[in-house]
């Protein structure tokens, strides 16, 4: 199955200094990238916090970086601070490509993001040649992945583990050096435990990007002076035939008790086990 990704940025990163530049500014071992494969990767600003989730691409010696379009300007223009006297250059090339996302097939030029899911970067004029079908499709299969995005809304709010980007490291490398936020990432990482963590769950209810999960058993929920703070976040969520589902940030302590969305009254959210 075949989804047109039209909501998505691409930027092509390239020049002869283009593989020591993302190496510095991201959170994954880019060196580790073969032609094949997509790498998740955390941008993050100097709090540890993501300004945006991207997925990296290795084109021969360029680079593409995939993700929500409606954080093209910010993502570009701050690279571009960052460039400096490297010999590198940041085109925007999201018009110049398709992004095609596969499900549950094999193509030999498709890069792998995991055993379901996959990206293919196709010339504009090949749209014809794909059976597209909704994106709901392609929106529900990565919550089944658990794969995450980050968008506007939810960016500089959560550090990478609350997205479970440090679990088996799959967007967090903690041996390859230095990256922004990589001192207070690392220390949750070495020297405490992750109060929250990424969920899937469902609902009979609308979900919107952005929306709070709320457990009344909650520490931050009995936090003094705080009637209805937040126990998570939606970050991403699809409506798929009569039912509503989202990845959603929570406590980990509160995984089992009884979620509702928004505040104590809201819509129940029904997390979905299969961690």
């Amino acid at each position: 199955m075949y989804s047109y990704l039209n909501s998505r940025a691409l930027l092509k990163i390239s020049g002869g200094d283009a593989e020591s530049f993302l190496q510095a500014q991201l959170s994954n071992n880019i060196n580790e990238l073969d032609n094949s494969s997509i790498q998740l990767n955390a941008y993050c600003q100097h709090q540890g916090k993501m300004i945006a989730l991207f997925w990296v691409m290795r084109s021969n010696d360029d680079f593409l970086l995939s993700f929500p379009l409606d954080l093209l300007e910010i993502i570009k223009s701050r690279l571009q601070m960052f460039v400096i006297m490297s010999d590198v250059t940041i085109d925007d090339v999201t018009d110049d490509y398709l992004q095609i996302g596969v499900i549950d097939e094999n193509q030999n030029n498709a890069f792998t993001i995991n055993d379901k899911l996959s990206l293919i970067i196709a010339n504009p004029s090949e749209l014809s040649k794909f059976k597209v079908i909704s994106n709901d499709f392609w929106d529900k299969a990565c919550i089944d992945s658990s794969l995450p995005e980050i968008y506007l809304l939810t960016s500089e709010k959560l550090v990478p583990q609350m997205l479970n980007l440090d679990i088996n490291e799959i967007g967090v490398n903690f041996s390859k050096g230095c990256f922004p936020g990589q001192e207070v990432v690392a220390r949750l990482h070495y020297l405490g435990v992750a109060k929250r963590r990424l969920f899937a769950f469902e609902s009979d209810s609308e979900i919107n990007v952005g929306d709070t999960l709320f457990c009344s058993t909650s520490k931050s929920a009995k936090a003094r002076g705080a009637r209805y703070k937040a126990s998570g976040m939606v970050v991403s969520k699809v409506k798929y035939k009569t039912q509503f589902y989202c990845l959603a940030t929570l406590e980990v302590a509160s995984k089992d008790e009884k979620v509702t969305l928004n505040n104590e009254q809201g819509p129940i959210l029904k997390r979905i086990k299969n961690e």
